[in-house]
This record gives structure tokens, C-alpha cells and sequence, in this order.
């Protein structure tokens, strides 16, 4: 491990005399200067592992060196010799008190400079092992937690393919209204990690129609008050498989899929919430969902033309939908478009009839 001495002192023969033992250290390079401000701007750009750095000098002295050194980024903990032929305790104690870890006394000593500086150098050595190890670690953490968020995604990819194994609505169902949900969440300004959490967390928003009768989820009609209770437990169904994750992608899906189905003014289910009461993530999947349902067939409908989509969306807000979330969603049009396109179905057949969408999403 190469290691950077600095050296600094106004006397150039003292200067030449330190470069001459230091060369001596294992592993060293010496750099020295005779201008205190030219050494700080060095120490400024690159790192040194021992500084040697004497206390009588023009324009900074040794104290004032110090001082300034530490306060660099990333250079507290690196080792200072102070140089002085000044032994009164007041000096020293000021030397210490700006961040020296020892001291050298002229006429320096051959020998007790090779120990002291071993030692700086020792200590240095071990600052740097340690670095590099934590350095490692936080590589491996990181490896670790992507290895993490990869099985998640693959486990909301199976679980969402385990919904649409019964359900009518197809995998770019699923993948267009997570991108229209980031697509909101970023026009509301939050953070590109809650962006990138929902777009992971809202494809299980309908996880839990795994648990409703196949007669039920796949009726080409309008359904009966019965079979319309029963199909509104999928919202309970859905956070009951979520929660009690410690992973905050399964605990975002779990209030979405709870949430997903309530009401701006409170006439949703499964819990009657209103306004701020319900989950912001929930609020945007609500109004991603349902404008990607009305321009998507459906056994029980046709596809929507995209303007008698907008204009329900702007009916609704303030009553089933959040009016902040339908500003966001119609604020970026060309990107809504863009999403549509990239993840369009495959073309198929549409069945006779609009009504019952907002019922079923």
C-alpha cells in the first residue's frame, strides 16, 4: 500500500532532510513544499496518509495548517506531526487543540522520527484496510439488497400472474396502470423512490380476486347485489395476502389493494374512507385503474374512446376520484399516450355493453 507523506516547511534544508528520512519508510512517497498555502491546496485535491508540517511559517503557520486541514472533507482522521522547535506548553496545547497527534522537536532525531512516523503510518495503514473493508461490505449490502428486491418483483410477477390466470384483465392491464400510477405519483412531486415503489406495488392492487368464484369474476353481465358483496370482499382478500411483510413493496401493495376501492367522498369500500383518510397510493392506482378498465374490453364491456374516459374521470373527481391525482394523471398527456402504446394489448374481440365498470374497479 503506497502511502503519501506530506511535508511542509518554510526552510527548503529542512524540507530536503524530511524527504531524505522519509524516503527511508516503507512504501513512501514524500511530497514536500515550502509554501503552507500551496500545501493546503495539494491536500485539497489529493490524499495524504502523513503530514509533517512545522509550526514557525509566513503567511500559515503550523496551528493555522492544521486547523484548516482538518476542516477538508474526509480528512479528520489522517495523521499530523507537528515540527517545532518551540517547547512551551501553550504552543502544544494549540496544536492539539486544532487536530495534531504528535509532535517532533528540532533538532530532529533520526531515531525518534523513524518510530513516530512508523507508528503515524501504522495507524494510517489501518484507517485505509478498514475504509477499503467497509467499502466491501457496502458493496455486498448493496448486491444483497438487489438481490432482495429481485425476488419481490418476482414474487409480485407470480402472485400478479396467479390473478390473471381467473381474471378478464390482461398482464398489460397490469403493467399500464403501474407506469400511469408513477406517471401521477411523479406530477405530485414524490420522491423517485416512492415513484419507483408504487410502480413495484401496484400490480398486486387485484390480488386478492384470487379468492372470488370463478361465476362471480368472470360474469359477462351485471352482477346482483349478492355476487357484488362477494366480489367486493377482494379488496380484504388482497391486503389480508399482503400484510404483515416486513418488505415495504409487499406493505405498499397491501394499503392499495385495501384501499384501491375507496371513494373520495366516502362512498367506497370495503372501509367507507374519504379525502386524505385514504392512502395516497391507493388514490392514484384508484384513478390509474379505472381509466385504463373504461378503454380496455372487458367480457361485460367494449373498450371506452379515450375522450368519454377523460371526461368521466373529470366528473368524478372530487366524488369517486382524488382531484389532485386526475389533475396529475391529464397534466402529461403525451406520456399517457406513450405508455398505452408500449404496453398495448393484443388485439381481441369487444362485448356489447359500457355500464357496471366503476362497480367492478
Amino acid at each position: 500500500m503506497k502511502m503519501n507523506v506530506v511535508i511542509i516547511d518554510d526552510a527548503p534544508v529542512n524540507v530536503k532532510l524530511l524527504t531524505y528520512l522519509s524516503q527511508r519508510l516503507e512504501n513512501c512517497t514524500p511530497i514536500g513544499f515550502t509554501s503552507s498555502p500551496q500545501a493546503l491546496a495539494w491536500c485539497e485535491e489529493q490524499a495524504a496518509d502523513l503530514v509533517l508540517v512545522d509550526f514557525m511559517m509566513p503567511e500559515i503557520d503550523g496551528i493555522e495548517f492544521v486547523r484548516r486541514f482538518r476542516s477538508l472533507p474526509g480528512r479528520a482522521d489522517i495523521p499530523v506531526l507537528m515540527v517545532t522547535a518551540n517547547n512551551e506548553l501553550a504552543v502544544r496545547h494549540g496544536a492539539l487543540e486544532a487536530g495534531a497527534n504528535d509532535f517532533l522537536t528540532k533538532p530532529i532525531d533520526k531515531t525518534e522520527f523513524m518510530a513516530r512516523a512508523r507508528n503515524m503510518l501504522s495507524l494510517r495503514r489501518s484507517q485505509r484496510h478498514l475504509a477499503e473493508h467497509a467499502q466491501t461490505l457496502a458493496e455486498e449490502v448493496r448486491q444483497a439488497t438487489a438481490d432482495i428486491l429481485a425476488r419481490e418483483r418476482e414474487t409480485v410477477i407470480r402472485l400478479s400472474r396467479a390473478a390473471d390466470s381467473r381474471d378478464p384483465e390482461t398482464g398489460a392491464h397490469i403493467l399500464r396502470m403501474a407506469h400511469y400510477s408513477r406517471l401521477i405519483a411523479r406530477r405530485l412531486g414524490l420522491s423517485e423512490a416512492d415513484q419507483e415503489l408504487l410502480l413495484e406495488a401496484a400490480p398486486l392492487h387485484d390480488i386478492g380476486k384470487v379468492g372470488i368464484p370463478d361465476h362471480i369474476l368472470l360474469k359477462p353481465g351485471k352482477l346482483d347485489p349478492e355476487e357484488f358483496a362477494i366480489m367486493k370482499r377482494h379488496a380484504v382478500i388482497g391486503h389480508d395476502i399482503l400484510s404483515g411483510s416486513s418488505s415495504p413493496m409487499l406493505q405498499a401493495a397491501a394499503k392499495i389493494a385495501l384501499g384501491h376501492h375507496e371513494k373520495f367522498d366516502g362512498s367506497g369500500y370495503p372501509e367507507g374512507l374519504a379525502g386524505d383518510a385514504i392512502p395516497l397510493f391507493a388514490r392514484i392506482c384508484a384513478v390509474a385503474d379505472v381509466f385504463d378498465a373504461l378503454c380496455s374490453a372487458r367480457p361485460y364491456k367494449a373498450a371506452w374512446p379515450e375522450p368519454q374516459a377523460v371526461a368521466l374521470l373529470r366528473e368524478n373527481a372530487g366524488l369517486h376520484f382524488d382531484p389532485a391525482c386526475v389533475a396529475a394523471f391529464l397534466a402529461d398527456w403525451p406520456e399517457v399516450q406513450a405508455i398505452r402504446l408500449q404496453f398495448a394489448d393484443d388485439p381481441a374481440g369487444e362485448v356489447d355493453g359500457v355500464k357496471h365498470i366503476l362497480d367492478r374497479h
